[in-house]
């Protein structure tokens, strides 16, 4: 297998290639030639570990890793560094499943790939036999920088530079991003917003003069955020490692088609469960939860994309996105793998900030569906799900759960991603519950003696670290930094 350009201005390459360049050099986002043949016998696979499938995924899509690469890439991954043996946890209420991807080192999703990926990435350099040092260049709304940061800490070869948003994040996401311990970690706040520093990023990953200069100093780009390829395979685990539980667990018959809800700003968690779909996941409708910066929703809703709105900073930051990267490959997929649409769409995005689909591209995403949650609909879905079913939700969450039922699909089998734990955004939980939240270390004690919920070993001692990451700066002065912190 081999993975080319969604804009059709690359030469095929093979996974590991894929892995190492980020983004493809016309700009596009690397995708897979062809789709893997896989067969499930759903009871045999609902014995197996996580380990076990995340290893048979991997093979199917990184074909250029021999089997002992893939093994060693899953055993670092997916090892003592996870609260639960099963790396997901499953929480069931009634049709709902919650898949719980927050038992990881920063308490969110994004580490379910980004343990994986930093082996996937220095496995890759050997086998290219690339000496040079991968700078890693991530923009961050909160969770992906925590999460890289913690897959990529001291990991030889590697250098990661983070920009986040100075406004938006919470104080749990701050707190990890500045006391991050890791020598090769450089992390910076911008003034701007999420959707600046992606710009930035993504304008930088195919600057040809950068790239020379950082090849003169013997180093190369790559990203961690989910338009590298080797972020969102990863990902794909988590959903055919529930179904294959729920068959298990005689929740539901093997081969029955389930939905799916995802809260998603980027678009790549959601994407995940659409490449599952592909090798085969039954999977009946994908449902995209948005907040208040809905432009997927009205996306799905009208087939035009529009940008230009006003940028919300909400309570759920992970989202706070008008420009989601993955949609591009969805729509590659949509399409028909027609690049030359998919290059005009981009073109347009960037010139104007908006684009229409044809009529067949938008007939083929009839399979999904999309809605969003206010500020208000956040904190009703935390406190109601707390007040009716003892659960705890983060506020991304929240979003998908009151999206969920906002939809005809209440007697149908879905898994809704849980994708952070609710003691990242302890102020925004507590304010939800009726409590009038203190900031730092108190709020989350706060947290834990109101739900009489115990705070998640990973944090218990976040606050007594050192601030070690101060440096706030405009959106253009992003590439004087990286140079500052390189060069």
């Amino acid at each position: 297998m081999e993975y080319v350009s969604t804009r059709g201005g690359a030469p095929a390459v093979p996974a590991s290639q894929a892995v190492l360049n980020g983004i493809a050099p016309d700009g596009g986002l690397y995708v897979p030639t062809e789709w893997p043949k896989m067969t499930w016998d759903w009871s045999q696979v609902g014995q197996q570990s996580y380990q076990a499938l995340a290893k048979r995924v991997f093979a199917a899509f990184f074909e250029d890793y021999t089997d002992a690469e893939i093994q060693a890439v899953v055993d670092q991954a997916y090892g003592d560094q996870w609260q639960t043996p099963d790396i997901v946890g499953l929480h069931q209420d009634e049709n709902l499943t919650y898949m719980e991807l927050f038992h990881g080192p920063t308490l969110a999703f994004k580490d379910v790939a980004l343990q994986a990926l930093p082996f996937l990435m220095t496995t890759a350099a050997a086998k290219q036999a690339v000496n040079d040092k991968i700078v890693i260049l991530t923009a961050t709304s909160g969770d992906t920088g925590t999460a890289a940061m913690s897959g990529f800490g001291n990991v030889n070869q590697t250098e990661i530079i983070v920009f986040y948003p100075q406004v938006g994040v919470s104080d749990i996401q701050r707190q990890q991003m500045q006391t991050e311990r890791a020598d090769n970690a450089h992390v910076t706040a911008i003034t701007g917003n999420f959707d600046d520093a992606q710009r930035a990023v993504k304008d930088l990953l195919g600057n040809p003069e950068l790239r020379q200069e950082l090849k003169d100093h013997r180093m190369r780009f790559s990203s961690a955020n989910s338009i590298n390829i080797g972020r969102l395979i990863p990902q794909m685990v988590y959903y055919l490692y529930a179904y294959s539980r729920l068959v298990k667990n005689q929740e539901i018959e093997a081969g029955q088609a389930v939905d799916v809800v995802v809260p998603t700003g980027n678009f790549g968690d959601i994407l995940a469960a659409y490449y599952a779909k592909q090798v085969g996941l039954p999977v009946k409708t994908f449902v995209v939860a948005s907040n208040e910066n809905n432009v997927l929703t009205d996306f799905f809703n009208t087939g035009t994309y529009d940008r230009n709105r006003d940028f919300k900073v909400t309570s759920a930051p992970a989202m706070d996105i008008l420009v989601s990267s993955n949609l591009e490959r969805l729509l590659y997929f949509a399409s028909g793998r027609n690049s030359e649409e998919i290059k005009g769409y981009m073109d347009d995005l960037q010139k104007t900030g908006t684009y229409e689909l044809t009529a067949s591209t938008r007939a083929n995403l009839a399979e999904f569906k999309a809605g969003f949650a206010d500020e208000d609909q956040i904190a009703a879905a935390i406190a109601q799900t707390y007040q009716d079913r003892h659960y705890l939700l983060d506020p991304h969450t929240a979003v998908a759960r009151h999206v969920y039922q906002q939809m005809d699909s209440a007697t149908q089998p879905t898994l809704l991603a849980a994708t952070a734990s609710p003691y990242k955004f302890p102020q925004a939980v507590l304010k939800a519950l009726g409590q009038e939240p203190v900031g730092g270390a108190a709020g989350v004690q706060q947290l834990a003696d109101f739900t009489k919920t115990a705070i998640p070993e990973q944090i218990q001692h976040l606050y007594q670290l050192p601030i070690r990451h101060k440096k706030i700066i405009k959106p253009n002065q992003i590439l004087t930094t990286i140079r500052e912190e390189l060069f």
